[in-house]
């Protein structure tokens, strides 16, 4: 059996805070490449906030098309408030797949939008920034996977080295009966 690959597309991004905070979601998700189009990134990369230095460990690729030379059997997901998109609780995830994200100050190219198997959107109220929906999208990815990890194991790894918070017997108790 393969390995699912996940590949974030960022449509021209402009924000370099945003760029850095979809890195940082990449890692805590476990997604194999980032890649982006347009030059508006590259312009202002200087000020990237890739906060726990993910770029070293996940390639990010700037590119002049994100459809360029997938995989045949990558699918292509349009992440957009699109009309007929499909809401995102409702979504069942490939294995293999390209999620792309519009310009935080625009939308996907029609073009990009016609070439993809599926179109999501988030149902909230008004819309999300970049980062916070790539977020919810790879949350979401994550949630109703069948290979999902989760224990005090996996929060000793990940949480920040100062916190040593643990949760007391009877509210782990309660908890667990409640369920």
């Amino acid at each position: 059996m393969n390995k699912a690959r996940v590949t974030i597309g960022l449509s021209n991004p402009k924000s370099p805070s945003n760029v850095g905070a979809v890195m940082r979601a990449a890692g805590c998700y476990r997604v194999d490449s980032v890649c982006y189009t347009g030059k508006r990134y590259e312009h202002a990369a200087k000020f990237h906030t890739d906060t726990n230095n993910i770029s070293g460990k996940i390639p990010l690729i700037g590119m002049d098309s994100l459809l360029d030379g997938l995989p045949d059997e990558t699918k292509v997901v349009c992440v957009e408030l699109a009309e007929g998109a499909i809401p995102l609780p409702h979504f069942q995830h490939p294995e293999n797949v390209l999620y792309v994200f519009g310009p935080e100050d625009g939308s996907i190219a029609q073009d990009v939008v016609d070439r993809a198997d599926a179109v999501v959107y988030v149902p909230t109220v008004g819309c999300m920034n970049l980062a916070a929906t790539v977020n919810v999208l790879l949350y979401d990815r994550l949630a109703k996977s069948e290979e999902m990890l989760a224990g005090d194991e996996l929060i000793r790894q990940s949480r920040d080295n100062r916190n040593r918070l643990v949760v007391k017997a009877t509210a782990t108790a309660t908890a667990t009966a409640t369920e």
